[in-house]
């Protein structure tokens, strides 16, 4: 089966152990710097790819450097890349991470071409032949946001295609408006519990429970909801099964947080790819998010399929009581 991840691409440079920005033109002396591909979508589509699954990335790029980065780094993995399309007078998204001793990353960020992207730079017919579309970035796709999104996720179900939908959530007073029309289109609506209270307009500190939140999305036509929620581990929640918490796992360090919300999309898609059962799904997801931590970049951490359903089976329980 084809999985295709449509989306955000950017190439991130992270440097750690950043505990504070020198002043005027100091230079402090970190311990690691590296250039990966990431992104919502790009993110994810890597880390499929090291798990067995055969990937198609779409997107957009610029006709730069950068670009020529995130299409050889995508092929060297086995990834389709063909239908990256290149946009001119426009420069290939990046972000600048500063990674803190505790593994948090702020970001300095430049949209780029990830803005340019529109419904017509899409190969249709490709997502028509694919087993799953994977759609990461709203949020930070201004031409595509809205009703090419929509279009899109319309056409996936019509055609049989199972849909998965992730976002970067930046707090916009239209951020419902943007999501809302998109949600009886999505089988498998899986933000970070954070963000999804955001989209709702249920904030973390209100007497909403989180079972309120699943509700709101369910009522809205989402098939299942999976939330990602920390060190608390995920939530994933359905009509069918009701709500069901699984723990996250423990890492056996922490150095970067970079990716592991997009590596946990990787790994519960290629368990529902094997026919496991959902709660199995996201135990994969949280042992994916566990490996990726251990590195610099949403690329670290995660090898094959082998060794990480080995880590999924042997690791532990993250205790945070």
């Amino acid at each position: 089966m084809s999985i295709v991840c449509l989306g955000i691409h950017i190439v991130d440079i992270l440097g750690r152990h950043v505990s504070r920005i020198p002043t005027g033109q100091n230079v402090d002396i970190l311990d690691e710097i590296r250039i990966t591909v990431a992104g919502t979508a790009a993110g994810t589509a890597i880390d499929l790819s090291k798990l067995g699954a055969n990937v198609i990335a779409m997107g957009a790029v610029g006709s730069d450097e950068l670009g020529n980065f995130i299409i050889d780094t995508m092929t060297k993995y086995g990834i389709d890349a063909t239908n990256l399309v290149r946009k001119t007078g426009v420069q290939t998204s990046a972000t600048i991470l500063p990674i803190r001793p505790t593994g948090e990353r702020p970001a300095l960020h430049v949209p780029g071409a990830n803005h340019r992207l529109v419904y017509d730079d899409l190969n249709l017919d490709v997502i028509k032949n694919a087993a799953h579309l994977h759609l990461g970035g709203t949020g930070l796709m201004s031409d595509f946001d809205g009703q090419a999104s929509l279009d899109v996720l319309k056409y996936a179900k019509e055609n049989g295609v199972v849909t998965s939908f992730d976002l970067v959530a930046i707090p916009r007073p239209d951020l419902l408006d943007l999501v809302e029309p998109l949600l009886p289109f999505i089988d498998y609506f899986m933000p970070g519990l954070e963000e999804a209270r955001m989209i709702a307009g249920l904030d973390e500190d209100s007497t909403s429970s989180t079972s309120e939140v699943i509700d709101f999305f369910l009522a809205r036509g989402v098939g299942t909801v999976v939330f990602t929620n920390g060190e608390k581990g995920s939530i994933v929640a359905n009509k069918e099964i009701g709500e069901v918490c699984i723990p996250a796992f423990e890492a056996t360090k922490i150095v970067d947080s970079t990716g592991c919300g997009d590596s946990f999309c990787a790994g519960f898609i290629v368990g529902l790819s094997m026919g496991w059962s959902l709660e199995e799904c996201c135990k994969m997801g949280s042992a994916c998010g566990a490996l990726v931590i251990t590195g610099l970049g949403s690329d670290a951490g995660i090898f094959d399929l082998e060794s990480t359903v080995n880590f999924m089976k042997s690791a532990k329980i993250l205790d945070v009581e």
